[in-house]
């Protein structure tokens, strides 16, 4: 396991959950923005906060420590992927126009 490796993850998740979100607010004109520009936001912020955790001083073995992070980057960007998935799934149904009924009367000649 290598400092340089755990440093290269972070960036890399999580910026590519910055950019699925960028995506979403391009292509889905009906999700708010407000709510992705939050879930961007939170991603800065873990981001953030991992690169302390790594950057810190470690107590105990090194090995556990950094598996444990390595746990850590996986379940709170999957966690972020949920909230962006449910922001997704609430603006497509919000949206939806009410299905129209046939008419099952005929036509009188």
């Amino acid at each position: 396991m290598n400092l340089r490796d755990i440093k290269k993850d972070i960036e890399y998740v999580l910026s590519a959950f910055v950019e699925d979100c960028s995506i979403v607010a391009a292509v889905n004109t009906k999700a708010p923005e407000d709510k992705l520009a939050g879930l961007m936001e939170e991603a800065i912020d873990l981001y953030n906060e991992l690169r302390d955790k790594v950057n810190g001083k470690i107590e105990g073995s090194k090995k556990t420590y950094y598996t444990e992070l390595r746990k850590e980057i996986l379940t709170r960007t999957d966690a972020l992927y949920e909230k962006l998935s449910e922001t997704v799934k609430s603006s497509s149904e919000k949206k939806k126009p009410a299905a129209r009924k046939k008419s099952t009367a005929k036509k009188a000649e």
